[in-house]
């Protein structure tokens, strides 16, 4: 039995109507099997379209709903709510996509027209067919995984840990704090940037409900939505943890004391063993395998426990692998900047006094190597400092996006060089990306403070005795420039971090193009990824300053606990089913499972489905070599009905 079909067609406004003959295509409807209602409404996802097909199953006993609208990835839900309102199975539900695959794809009326037919046909087949489903419930895990410890990470551990939850807060690196940590100040506001993120890692450390797990890494990610199973690896410090006070003293009696600082971007040195920085946060020394005497030749061992009046330095410390079970994981891993090394004609690597913004930071920062004080690689003080936009980003040969966040911090430099020096400053750029609250403002006021703005990209930088030639092009003025300076400062832009298409296998999301992790859609569902219960801060999922990045965790934060603090969750019933008798043990399917919810029994050799993994994709279908596999409501006998009423 087919059952009663009702057939909505939406004008979607002017999207569908202004190409599809909406009132002819109902009619058209009318004449397909199994079709007693064909109706047509403005917007059909609106509450007065949805209370007409609530209307009809009601009165006119309809057992089974096609809506041609929009793409099923906007309303689906919507209209499968519709339908269980008035006690209709929501999987006895089809859509037909007449704007994204129709009216928005061919501008020619009468083939939009035409194809609308055999898409709305092909839904009808599809609807005589479909079987009622049943969504399944699973429990969750109360606790939330966090990757990352910049401040994209520490926001959404705090505003979950605040909502009383548990958090594991895994980072990669012997401290928090991420890049902010090495900032000095923080634009449009000019806040001293360790001022403000120094509190909230100590509260990070001092809650109860946070876990923090520094000097880790994710090594392997389980299960599914709610109940996640993580492995975590736990690199040895060789310092106990528990007993180390944070004193330093073993760093400064260690004879080691020239590695190039992580922390200082290769200005100053640091010993074999370390603390990252004077706010690091656990406060706690940390040996550098790499470096270390004892390590390295098995000499040396006594200097720094000798100076550890705790004993706190342990060299037999083992690297340990442990798992956590969590119900959703929030990745918040940071960026990367660009090595300028690559763009040759500015001469990163080849001249000294060409720096980055970020070794201009620490160069500012009063924590810095320099103390704060911006000086040339001979000491001095500079006379004149440029400042170059886009470097690497909005340019075809490296990064073809703007990173955002470049054009601010150059900007900011400019007033910090100014503040610290009495040098003359030029920046040089491409366009002013001032974007965000208070930003023209500060632009402005760098402005009037006597900055030189040029609006013209660098096209070299030459060394020409002690001084620093650019050749540039004023746009504005439709000139060539030269300028003299002594220092140049290149505003490198946002990549994502070196591991990212590592950790995108690890918890198998999609990379977008640029390679930074895909958000599910970039409106609707900006946090959350293609994954359920994983989810996206910060500038792993593309550049953006520290105010986006705030609130783009707390959002994640909140999508989080909205998941987990339910006890349990609806799962779709659009899954995978076995025929048994049909399995011969092959083990395609377990291979092409990108959800790994396939596996050979080891008794019997027979494939098992564990539907909370699922996600009803159909590659285990198609690999089949018995054809014992299917999806529900997308078996072969639907798709080839379907294919028929197309053809016939």
């Amino acid at each position: 039995m087919t059952g009663k079909i009702g057939v909505y067609i939406c004008r979607c406004g002017s999207n569908i109507a202004s190409v599809i003959d909406c009132e002819n295509l109902a009619e058209y409807a009318l004449s397909l099997k199994g079709v007693k209602v064909s109706r047509v409404h403005d917007y059909i996802c609106s509450d007065p379209g949805q209370e007409i097909i609530s209307a009809d199953i009601r009165d006119k006993h309809l057992e089974k709903v096609v809506i041609a609208a929009c793409s099923p990835r906007m309303h689906e839900t919507t209209f499968r709510k519709t339908l269980e309102k008035v006690n209709l199975n929501g999987y006895c539900l089809e859509i037909a996509n007449l704007r994204e695959q129709c009216s928005w794809a061919h501008p020619n009326s009468q083939e939009a027209n035409a194809k609308a037919r055999y898409l709305l046909s092909s839904a009808v087949a599809k609807a005589r067919l479909l079987q009622p489903l049943e969504n399944r419930r699973v429990p969750i895990t109360p606790a939330v995984l966090v990757v990352g410890g910049g401040i994209a990470g520490i926001q959404a551990a705090l505003t979950i840990a605040k909502s009383g939850f548990q958090v594991y807060l895994v980072e990669k690196e012997p401290s928090l704090g991420g890049h902010m940590a090495q900032l000095d100040k923080t634009f449009p506001t000019l806040d001293c940037s360790a001022c403000i993120l120094t509190p909230k890692m100590v509260d990070v450390a001092r809650n109860e409900r946070i876990e923090l797990l520094t000097y880790s890494e994710v090594v392997g990610v389980e299960g599914y939505v709610g109940n996640f199973k993580v492995r975590v690896k736990r690199k040895p410090r060789y310092v106990n943890i528990d007993k180390c006070t944070g004193c330093n003293q073993c760093a400064e009696a260690c004879t080691i004391r020239n590695v190039p600082s992580e922390f200082d971007v290769g200005l100053s040195n640091r010993s074999a063993i370390y603390i990252p920085f004077p706010q690091a946060v656990p406060l706690k020394a940390v040996i550098d395998k790499e470096s270390c005497l004892f390590f390295t030749k098995g000499k040396c061992k006594q200097k720094c426990v000798d100076a550890c009046e705790v004993g706190a330095i342990d060299f037999q410390e083992q690297e340990e692998e442990i798992e956590l079970e969590v119900g959703a994981i929030i990745l918040a891993t940071g960026f990367d900047l660009l090595h300028p090394a690559a763009i040759s004609q500015y001469g990163y690597g080849r001249y000294e006094n060409v720096i980055t913004g970020l070794e201009f930071e620490r160069m500012a920062s009063p924590n810095g190597p320099t103390s704060g004080r911006i000086v040339l690689a001979n000491g001095k003080e500079p006379s004149s400092i440029a400042f170059l936009h886009c470097v690497g980003s909005r340019d075809e040969n490296y990064q073809p996006y703007c990173s955002r966040i470049c054009c601010m911090y150059n900007t900011k430099q400019a007033h910090l060089a100014r503040e610290k020096t009495e040098a003359q400053i030029y920046q040089f750029y491409i366009d002013m990306m001032a974007f965000g609250k208070g930003y023209q403002e500060f632009y402005q006021r760098v402005r009037d403070e006597g900055v030189i703005f040029t609006r013209g990209k660098c096209a070299e930088v030459v060394q020409r005795g002690d001084k620093l030639r650019l050749y540039a092009e004023d746009t504005l003025l439709g000139r060539q420039l030269q300028v003299d300076v002594d220092l140049v400062v290149l505003g490198v832009g946002v990549v994502p971090r070196s591991d990212t298409s590592y950790l995108a296998r690890i918890f198998n999301i999609p990379q977008d193009a640029h390679g930074f992790f895909l958000e599910a859609h970039p409106k609707l569902r900006p946090v959350e990824t293609f994954v359920d219960g994983i989810f996206v801060a910060g500038c792993c999922q593309g550049p953006k300053d520290i105010t986006d990045t705030v609130a783009q965790a707390s959002a994640a934060a909140a999508e989080s606990i909205s998941l987990i603090s339910t006890g349990e969750m609806e799962m779709d019933g659009i899954t995978g089913f076995l025929v048994t008798e049909k399995c011969r043990g092959c083990g395609f399917c377990v291979e092409v499972c990108p959800s790994s919810a396939i596996a050979l029994n080891e008794m019997t050799g027979i494939a098992e489905i564990k539907e909370a993994l699922c996600k009803g994709c159909g590659a285990c279908a198609v690999a089949c070599l018995g054809g014992a596999l299917d999806v529900h409501n997308y078996t072969d006998e639907i798709l080839l009905e379907q294919v028929k009423e197309i053809i016939s």
